[in-house]
């Protein structure tokens, strides 16, 4: 049913073998398309999203990366609402919602 094929990373254009093996993982896993980028331009990608590194079907890995315990958080410095310190928050403060530092934060758990 299905035959290795040979495609061309849209990152680097470097020729990568599609092998049986991976057509049957994708097939296994629903995925309808076909890799756009070599193992060693997934792996690069991966990283640069804090995933981890390599490619997971290609090792016959059972997947993995992605979410917690990744890579270094992104902060943003903000102005407290309530008090005008300088806070450090997670999220990029878009203006349309109050921010607070650690300190008033806390009192305004208990009313969620």
């Amino acid at each position: 049913m299905y035959r290795e094929e040979t495609l061309s990373c849209v990152d680097c254009n470097t020729s990568f073998p599609f092998t049986v093996s991976e057509q049957e993982f994708f097939a296994s896993k629903g995925f309808t398309n076909k890799p756009s980028r070599c193992a060693d331009c997934r792996a690069a990608r991966k990283a640069q999203r804090g995933e981890g590194g390599g490619s997971s079907y290609s090792r016959g890995g059972s997947g993995g990366g992605g979410g917690y315990g990744g890579g270094q958080r992104e902060m943003f410095e903000a102005i407290c609402s309530t008090c005008g310190k300088t806070a450090t928050v997670p999220f990029k403060p878009r203006g349309d919602k109050p921010v607070y530092c650690r300190d008033c934060f806390k009192p305004q758990q208990s009313y969620r």
